[in-house]
């Protein structure tokens, strides 16, 4: 309840007038700095909001006319003047001889980690690990058309079995050897035996060695007699536990049945040249790159 202002015989300071159960409160006001330079703020909240456009309106600028979104044009530009001369040098410069190079080589990193995170990872996963559903992973040392620096930025360039680009890789499509009638189901099951015993997983020992007459008639001349790949017509090989659609048993049925085809657009119309060899590089270094 309220009582009295008072001064407290023990620490000489005024109470408030308050009091609880004979217990009174001491009136203990903020320091005098403290409180000027709380005031200090809010003049200065006062002014930058009429200088500078604080206030939640379409439209407002304040009395300066500045802007955050007009004054990013002008930051852009400095910033692409300041980077031309080495974009210019990884522009004109093969990858092999950017990665030799210390300073480009951890500029083309950079870049290419930026251009990857926008125009691949949503396909090829944010660190090269692949997606389910055609997307090659690209962390790790088995390359579909080639892992050197040249095939991986002809690669970007003009895609896979795109028809944008005139030099898309086309290669040679996986056929639908069911969907066609060239094999039957039973056929087609003792081929997925063969295939997995390339890496001792067949289950059926007899269903594998009469795949490995229908594997030689149909599949050979694309995936290499034994399962080895050929990069030359884009036939992934067929003897490791990689696999860009899976590995097991019913996937393989699956792709041999029904056939594979998988797509990328070509980049060299949307990116630029410095920016497709920075991509080259930083995806070579993501895990397997090969020299030529």
């Amino acid at each position: 309840m309220p009582t009295k202002i008072e001064k407290d015989s023990i620490t000489g300071r005024e109470t408030t007038g308050h009091e609880w159960d004979g217990i009174k409160e001491l009136n203990t006001p903020l320091p005098k700095w403290w409180l000027w330079v709380f005031y200090a703020t809010i003049a200065f909240s006062v002014l930058w909001m009429i200088l500078y456009p604080a206030l939640p309106i379409p439209g407002a600028t304040g009395l300066t006319g500045w802007t955050a979104r007009g004054a990013l044009p002008a930051q852009l530009e400095a910033a692409r003047a300041a980077q031309a001369p080495i974009l210019s040098r990884i522009a004109e410069l093969e990858p092999e001889a950017i990665a030799a190079d210390p300073q480009l080589r951890a500029v083309a990193m950079a870049g290419g980690r930026a251009a990857f995170a926008t125009n691949c990872a949503g396909c090829h996963g944010a660190g090269g690990e692949g997606r389910p559903g055609g997307y090659p992973a690209l962390g790790d040392d088995h390359w579909i058309w080639g892992g050197s620096f040249e095939a991986i930025r002809f690669t970007i360039r003009h895609g896979i079995r795109n028809q944008e680009d005139a030099e898309a890789r086309i290669g040679a499509p996986m056929q639908a050897y069911l969907t066609t009638g060239q094999l039957s189901r039973a056929q087609i099951q003792d081929l997925v035996q063969h295939i997995l015993s390339y890496t001792g997983r067949a289950t059926d020992r007899a269903g594998a060695e009469r795949g490995a007459a229908l594997y030689a008639e149909q599949c050979a001349s694309c995936h290499g007699e034994r399962g080895e790949g050929n990069r030359d017509l884009g036939a992934p090989p067929l003897n490791t536990r990689i696999f860009v659609y899976g590995g097991d048993a019913a996937t393989l049925f699956a792709s041999i049945a029904y056939g594979r085809a998988g797509v990328m657009p070509p980049w060299a119309g949307r990116l630029d040249a410095a920016t497709i060899n920075m991509l080259t590089v930083y995806v070579h270094a993501l895990g397997g790159g090969e020299r030529e």
